[in-house]
């Protein structure tokens, strides 16, 4: 998830734009940039890489003198549209270089948009979704592109492209008439032509996003708009702060206010006015923050592990957005394949390596049960040691949250050296792994700070899940209807997954008093046998004491052996709607290892009554489709496990022995 400071005062808004852009740097990003209004003109800086790049630029840069001017706004990037480039790097301008926009999110009509502009004889310099945004408020405030304006875009394009800072002595365009003929109609907070120029964009906008936007001839505003996406105020005494994170400003103030979804906030030295998209005055809830600068950073949860397990719901929501086109077909977001391509493999393999090898062990019954082709789950570090069967006929899914997993990445490299085609699914846009890779689906989760897995795995579920409904519909196993209702169901899922968060206060106090077992054991079936592997595993890596997972059908072939009077056993139920064979063998199963002295803990979906009274805990999750039952119940697998850790005075977000991307065979 991108970071985000905007200022407006009368400090110096460089120096404040940089230190909150530090403050952010914990959320992980790949490019940064800056956009300062002063003296009469607007500068940027942008740089691919970590922020220090940046700061070079700025100490290095021609006519900066440094950067003067009281309000500005900084940008860290985690790419989503086009790769982390100097050239795709926020802020973005418009042809004229007057206007400056940086921004959180996903536009998804982008492209449409573009095509839009472009017609209009806008030039349009990067990859983003972004860039729309800055001509379209252009188009607003009544500026047509000019042959003149656009040479001055080009020009500041290209030094943006060599990392260069613009809007210096040489930079500076004259003032758009349309925007200074609309700022002499300006009639009082909330109606300010910047701010009401961009209520109307919003409202043109599709998808995901928090917008800051700054205006070389109004220094004093800087405007915010959100939509499914964060955006929080910053009061000061003469001074305003928009950020993505309280994390930005709380060094200068520990006074918030919150921006309601569908809202655009104007911020001015005096105070805000916030209106909704149709113009009207709302009243945003105001609130102290009482963390410190640290704490802030985790959003008030002593450990990120924590944040990012209540993150799942938004970023569930955000792999999930815009994955049905007009036209309703499932949408990669990258495909260099054909549909033809597609059509041709009869074989998939799935390569990947800790949580997201359980990832793939879900894959596999979804691939299977929609597309019937044969489908097999390999540890990539196994993988092209054994010699595997491919060629062109043969499907490789990779997955791994960094894209730099040096086993899976040689499993990939193995795969197109005997021809076969790979799609990757990711969380890191411009990684190794997607750009060797033929098509690519990004999980769009953000950066994920604690080294154990969390909201990236329920990601790559739900991608995989994607992938699978993407083969079967390019493959006509599917109609075009019933793919669309599996989406619409998969998009009711971040609700029922933020319904069983706060529902898991149960497993909490079940963890601290089971702080000093030896250890645990975790059965399943069908999609639940892998989520007992991902429970078994979190365990392992955050608690340090055995673990272990199995298929409870095994039970009476071995591990039965295991169980003593008190042992904690963990059962993940299928659904008795949706697999009621499995279901009365798994109730046996419970029963066979409660006879035996185990104490079973057991998560079952609403209305289960049958495993009542064989469980000695029962954690109840919502109902839902037997594919996607791996969404919730992995949720209190993923407490428990942190829950314990804490209860035994261990750090969960760093783990002992553990990186978070292996980057060694």
């Amino acid at each position: 998830m991108c970071g985000i400071i905007g200022y407006v005062g009368d400090q110096s808004a460089l120096d404040i734009a940089l230190n909150g852009l530090r403050r952010l740097e914990y959320r992980g990003y790949d490019s940064s940039g800056v956009a300062i209004v002063g003296a009469g003109a607007l500068r940027t800086a942008r740089r691919a890489g970590k922020l220090a790049n940046l700061e070079k630029l700025l100490a290095e840069g021609p006519d900066m003198d440094p950067m003067p001017g009281t309000t500005g706004m900084g940008h860290t990037r985690w790419a989503t549209h086009g790769g982390p480039t100097d050239m795709n790097a926020h802020p973005h301008t418009d042809c004229t270089g007057a206007i400056a926009v940086i921004h959180n999110g996903i536009i998804e009509n982008f492209a449409q948009l573009r095509a839009e502009l472009e017609a209009r004889g806008h030039e349009l310099a990067s990859e983003t979704d972004t860039e729309v945004v800055a001509h379209l408020l252009e188009d607003e405030l009544g500026s047509e592109p000019s042959a003149g304006a656009d040479l001055a875009g080009a020009n500041l394009a290209g030094a943006a492209a060599a990392g260069a800072v613009t809007g210096g002595a040489g930079a500076v365009v004259p003032p758009v008439a349309g925007a200074a003929a609309a700022g002499a109609s300006d009639g009082g907070p909330g109606t300010h032509p910047l701010t009401s120029a961009l209520r109307r964009v919003c409202l043109r906008l599709e998808g995901a996003f928090t917008l800051v936007v700054l205006h070389r001839d109004f220094p004093e505003v800087v405007v915010g708009a959100r939509r499914n996406s964060p955006l929080v105020v910053g009061l000061g005494e003469g001074e305003s702060f928009l950020a993505s994170d309280v994390s930005a400003f709380i060094a200068h103030t520990r006074e918030a206010l919150e921006i309601g979804q569908d809202q655009v906030v104007e911020a001015r030295r005096d105070g805000v006015t916030v209106t909704d998209f149709a113009g009207r005055i709302v009243e945003g809830r105001r609130y102290h923050v009482d963390w410190d600068a640290s704490a802030a950073e985790k959003g008030g949860y002593p450990y990120f592990m924590l944040k990012e397990i209540n993150e799942q719901p938004s970023a569930l929501a955000d792999t999930l957005r815009g994955r049905l086109s007009a036209d309703g077909a499932i949408v990669l977001d990258e495909e260099r394949l054909s549909a033809q391509d597609f059509r041709d493999v009869d074989k998939v393999f799935i390569v990947a390596c800790g949580t997201a090898y359980h990832a793939g062990l879900i894959a596999k019954y979804a691939v299977e049960h929609w597309t019937r082709l044969p489908c097999e789950v390999e540890m990539a570090s196994e993988f092209r040691y054994r010699d595997p069967v491919l060629d062109r006929s043969t499907l490789v899914i990779a997955i791994s949250q960094s894209g730099e997993t040096l086993d899976t990445l040689m499993a990939v490299k193995h795969a197109r050296e005997q021809k076969a085609r790979v799609l990757a699914i990711c969380n890191t846009n411009g990684s190794t792994i997607p750009r060797e890779s033929d098509a690519v689906l990004y999980t769009r989760c953000g950066p994920e700070v604690g080294v154990a897995s969390t909201k990236t795995f329920l990601g790559q579920v739900a991608a995989c899940l994607l992938v699978g409904l993407f083969l079967a519909q390019v493959r006509g196993v599917l109609y075009g209807d019933e793919v669309a209702a599996y989406v619409e169901r998969l998009q009711r899922m971040p609700d029922l997954v933020r319904r069983t968060l706060d529902r898991l206060e149960p497993i909490r106090e079940l963890a601290r008093e089971l702080a000093d077992a030896k250890a645990v054991l975790f059965l399943g079936r069908h999609v639940g046998y892998p989520v007992a592997l991902e429970g078994a595993l979190k365990l392992k890596e955050l608690a340090y004491m055995h673990a272990e997972g199995f298929p409870a059908g095994e039970l009476k072939h071995g591990p039965i052996a295991l169980i003593e009077p008190g042992l904690p056993v963990l059962v993940v139920v299928p659904s008795p709607r949706g697999r009621a064979n499995l279901h009365g063998k798994i109730v046996s199963n419970i029963q066979e290892v409660r006879a035996r002295g185990a104490r079973t803990i057991v998560i079952a979906e609403d209305g289960d009554t049958a495993v009542e009274p064989y469980a000695d805990h029962l954690i109840r999750v919502p109902e839902t489709t037997s594919l996607f039952a791996p969404l919730v119940t992995t949720l209190p697998l993923q407490v428990f496990a942190c829950e314990l850790a804490l209860a035994r005075g261990l750090d969960v977000d760093q783990p002992r022995n553990l990186a978070k991307s292996v980057t060694v065979e």
